[in-house]
């Protein structure tokens, strides 16, 4: 893995260029729903999309969140009015918790997984053993269509069946595994119990759980090079790994075709280079409209480019999640109104809101970077507090800079009993 292979262009292009042609495309996609979909007919429909011409501009739309598709597709079944395209240009629809029902266009590589598959070095020599889940679920489809757009033949294992699966991965011997790292690792565990020839795999890309540096180190040293990507069912892959004469990049390179922000936790406004914040992407896909869908995952934008030689954004990989709504003393306390909070005083450089318990009771303190620790601004700020959350709780000024940067603005510190 020496020289550096790109599945196209687009992965080298220059970022002015990528930028306006990614909001060329975005106007066009703008429209395209507006004329198409229910939802953003209605949504959108104060917008004119000659306007949208960079991300300060696209920060001004509104925000898209899961819970919300939950809801309109019980209003709208089966899409929530999202649809913009006839049902006859669909191949397959998934279903996942909530229930939320995702539409597969016919396109080739519709959640566009290929460029992580190349990433991690597949090619059209491999025959991929795939056991990401077949069934309602897209995760299957979606790395089988990535890697037979690939020209690579697919074994679609799919979960569990583990001797079965060692039975085929000897009698087929694959070059390329797809599916959860912790799963690979259980393959080979079990093989080298059933004295079953496993080694045949050579290369993984691996998604959908963490892969901790241990079980990386533990892949790697079987002979197996192993790359992640994080993708969803709604949006497809959103960012990847690459590497550099064989060592892995820092970071995970967003993938060409999506436009990806990072906002504050509960808003739609963008953080600055560097902070985390949530993720928010808008597909480009003319099927399924997504626009600044919220994915609830926190991370951040890591500066440079990546020495892979690709030019796209890199952000940090996934860092948590960003819905840190809790409940404190019977009451939901969400993200959105500590920004609330915050915007009604200037002062507030920076805020976190701490939850502890005392015995049986919690206490709820607002812990604030501000401009001015003046006792008047202070108890100004709690006011509000009380206002804005229906419950009491203290203010507390903390020195600039000393609150981390780590997209967490509920810290919930209670024990779980």
């Amino acid at each position: 893995m020496t020289d550096t292979i790109y599945l196209d262009g687009f992965e080298i292009q220059d970022e002015e260029t990528r930028e306006v042609n990614l909001f060329k495309d975005l106007r066009r996609q703008i429209d395209h729903a507006k004329t198409n979909s229910i939802y953003y007919a209605d949504s959108l429909k104060d917008i004119n999309s000659i306007n949208i011409t960079d991300r300060k501009e696209l920060a001004k739309l509104p925000i898209l969140r899961k819970n919300s598709i939950v809801e309109l597709q019980k209003e709208n079944q089966p899409f929530g009015g999202l649809l913009a395209l006839p049902i006859d240009n669909l191949y397959r629809i998934f279903t996942s918790p909530g229930p939320i029902y995702e539409p597969q266009g016919k396109r080739p590589d519709y959640w566009r997984l290929a460029r992580a598959l190349c990433a991690a070095g597949f090619n059209n020599k491999d025959i991929v053993h795939n056991s990401f889940s077949y069934h309602l679920t897209p995760a299957g489809a979606m790395l089988e269509s990535a890697a037979h757009s690939m020209g690579c033949p697919v074994i679609p294992a799919g979960t569990g069946n583990t001797e079965q699966q060692l039975q085929i991965i000897e009698g087929i011997k694959p070059t390329a595994y797809t599916g959860v790292p912790d799963f690979l690792k259980v393959l080979l565990d079990k093989g080298k119990e059933l004295n079953r020839d496993v080694s045949s795999i050579k290369k993984a890309l691996v998604s959908g759980a963490a892969l901790p540096i241990t079980l990386r180190e533990d892949l790697e040293s079987r002979g197996i090079h192993v790359q992640q990507c994080y993708a969803t069912a709604e949006l497809g892959l959103i960012s990847y790994e690459t590497n550099c004469d064989g060592k892995i990049c820092e970071g995970m390179l967003i993938a060409e075709d999506i436009i990806v922000e990072i906002v504050r936790p509960g808003t739609g406004e963008l953080v600055s280079l560097g902070e985390v914040g949530e993720v928010v992407v808008t597909t480009l896909k003319p099927e399924y409209p997504l626009i600044r869908f919220a994915t609830g995952d926190l991370s951040a934008v890591l500066p440079g480019n990546s020495p892979c030689g690709r030019t796209n954004m890199r952000i940090k990989g996934w860092m948590g999640r960003a819905d840190q709504t809790t409940k404190i003393k019977g009451m939901f306390v969400s993200p959105q109104q500590v920004d609330v909070i915050s915007k009604r005083h200037p002062e507030i450089i920076c805020s976190r809101l701490v939850v502890t318990r005392d015995g049986q009771q919690d206490i709820m303190t607002l812990k604030i970077e501000c401009t001015s620790s003046n006792l008047d601004i202070l108890e100004a700020i709690s006011k509000t507090l009380t206002s804005v959350t229906k419950l009491k709780g203290t203010v507390e000024s903390v020195a600039n800079n000393s609150l981390d940067n780590d997209g967490i603005i509920i810290d919930d510190r209670r024990e779980v009993d």
